[in-house]
């Protein structure tokens, strides 16, 4: 199934966790673009309006993890959804900071796939 290259940016410090969401993204029909920060993220948003989605870890290094980074992008691109992830923190979507879903790590591919589609 095509979701005829909507734009989804995939924020995750680990290169092979990255890597794996980001092509199964692509091979359902998601233009994909990838930051290993959140420093790396707001560059890209800034120069990628297309973006409808992030799809971001809470743990990462650099100046903000995925929480304060989910705030951010919030704040200054609202049409933007957003999915956050974790395998060190237990939360709901209800507890997120933002309006947004969350899946704990290992999340299953086709189900956050499902749900990028239903949020856009």
């Amino acid at each position: 199934m095509s979701d005829n290259g909507m734009t989804v940016l995939v924020v995750e410090d680990e290169v092979f966790v990255r890597m794996d969401i980001a092509q199964s993204f692509e091979d359902h029909g998601f233009r994909v673009l990838e930051a290993s920060n959140s420093d790396e993220a707001i560059v890209l948003l800034a120069g990628h309006p297309e973006v409808l989605l992030m799809f971001t870890d809470i743990d990462m290094p650099g100046s903000m993890d995925g929480l304060k980074l989910a705030t951010a992008v919030r704040d200054r691109w609202p049409p933007i959804k957003i999915i956050v992830t974790s395998g060190h923190r237990a939360m709901s979507d209800e507890t997120l900071p933002v309006v947004g879903r969350f899946f704990s790590k290992p999340y299953n591919p086709s189900r956050v796939i499902v749900a990028i589609r239903q949020m856009i």
